[in-house]
């Protein structure tokens, strides 16, 4: 058994088949499915259901595959020991990023921290909380920066900064005329807020006391934060934005930002990673350089705030 044969059949159970996981790997297919035959034949047991479309792991191999995510991941802080003796501050990166943090966020420190760390390879990938938290688990990404403090045992946060919600109104709604937003003024009719499932909804929704909206999502799913800022710039309905995103308006986008009345809803972003995470050089550069980016006043809580 190889750390090398653990790794294709990784790659099977990710793709579902022996094609893409060889393309995967970078190997030729009858290759990749001698290898995994001799895995096989040395456990004595399948681990794959080859007669089904796409390919599937059988119970036992199943069991298998749990045990090989760790062993690859144990296996990985091997190199990783290594370069934090060395306090080097090279290779590669996995990071997720919720998709309500990554384009306000990232813009902000990702070039100069490239530019200055030339042999760092920071690979982002944007993701919504819940498989965040399971890729984390898994090994599958190094660290995420997250709307909330994770509550899993097996992992740790890093408080990066607070940041506010915000209203965003279009000129045509009854709530424009208001210097704040109330949540008894929301007409949720005329609301565009993400899918379930977004932490950034959640948190909303607790906090305006809904449990239920009829939203804009009956007639747009799957939407985006820009998305739905372009509608109500277009002159329907209102969404809610984060406060990184005010930012990045024009004079003209800002006319039409409208603050909560106190307590105004306020979120926690966290720097996550497994409690066995050991390039704590690097975390720690990326902390700093994440705070270093964000506005002075949002590494606190300011008065008027209420964190959801």
């Amino acid at each position: 058994m190889t750390i090398q044969q653990l790794e294709y059949i990784l790659a099977i159970n990710k793709f579902r088949h022996f094609a893409k996981a060889a393309e995967y790997c970078r190997v030729t297919q009858p290759t990749l499915s001698m290898m995994v035959q001799k895995l096989e034949d040395e456990l004595g047991i399948k681990l794959f259901d080859r007669s089904s479309q796409p390919v599937r792991p059988t119970p036992a191999g199943m069991k298998v595959l749990e045990q090989a995510q760790r062993v690859l991941y144990q296996a990985s802080l091997i190199k990783d020991i290594v370069t934090e003796e060395k306090e080097s501050v090279r290779g590669s990166f996995r990071l997720a990023v919720l998709p309500t943090i990554a384009p306000y966020l990232l813009p902000r420190f990702l070039q100069h921290l490239a530019e200055e760390h030339k042999d760092l390879d920071i690979r982002i990938q944007e993701m919504q909380t819940a498989p965040t938290l399971s890729a984390l688990k898994k090994g599958e990404i190094d660290a995420a920066i997250i709307a909330n403090q994770p509550v899993e045992s097996e992992l740790q946060g890093h408080f990066l900064y607070y940041e506010e919600f915000f209203g965003y109104v279009s000129r045509n709604e009854p709530i424009f005329a208001h210097d704040k937003i109330r949540t008894t003024d929301i007409n949720d009719e005329r609301l565009w807020l993400l899918d379930e499932g977004h932490c950034f909804r959640d948190q909303l929704m607790r906090f305006c006391q809904r449990e239920k909206v009829k939203v804009n999502q009956a007639a747009y799913r799957f939407g985006s934060l820009e998305t739905f800022m372009h509608m109500v710039e277009s002159g329907y309905g209102m969404t809610f934005i984060p406060e990184l995103a005010t930012l990045q308006l024009n004079a003209e986008q800002r006319e039409l930002l409208r603050p909560f009345a106190i307590p105004r809803p306020t979120r926690e972003i966290y720097f996550v990673t497994r409690k066995d995470f050991i390039r704590h050089s690097l975390s720690k550069l990326l902390i700093e350089h994440i705070q270093d980016a964000v506005p002075k006043e949002m590494l606190r809580l300011r008065a008027g705030q209420k964190v959801v």
